[in-house]
């Protein structure tokens, strides 16, 4: 029986985590293009009653006058821009791993009509309630 290097192995699982920290980032803030310019596109939790839609949409720091909702025929677009705060522009910069700048998001809804009953920020989430059309 072969006796493996602790030093080795540890090093390889330690390697591995952070692999699978860097893609669960990457999953979380994924990055895109509206309008031909960059953006990032926050994540979304979507869950469905017999009447209604809710979405989560995770958008840390972002004030309502940020942030643009449109209810359209089969999906809801979710834009705006989260600023660096005012005080970060004279600090150096150690780690910045929450997304800044312009972002969008085109989230596709289930089949038929809905509208938009209630929009707010709460714990750093856009919680939207859509109601269902008969």
């Amino acid at each position: 029986m072969r006796l493996r290097n602790p030093n080795s192995w540890m090093w390889a699982e330690a390697l591995e985590l952070l692999q699978d920290a860097e893609r669960l980032q990457r999953q979380f803030f994924r990055i895109g293009v509206a309008d031909g310019a960059p953006c990032w596109e926050p994540p979304v939790d979507l869950y469905e009653t017999a009447g209604e839609l809710w979405l989560l949409v995770a958008l840390p720091g972002v004030t309502a006058q940020q942030l643009e909702v449109m209810l359209a025929p089969g999906q809801i677009v979710v834009r705006g821009e989260r600023s660096l705060p005012a005080n970060s522009r004279r600090a150096a910069i150690h780690r910045l791993e929450i997304p800044y700048g312009r972002f969008e998001r085109r989230i596709s809804l289930p089949e038929g009509g809905f509208e938009m009953i209630d929009q707010r920020l709460e714990h750093g989430c856009l919680v939207l309630t859509l109601h269902r059309l008969t």
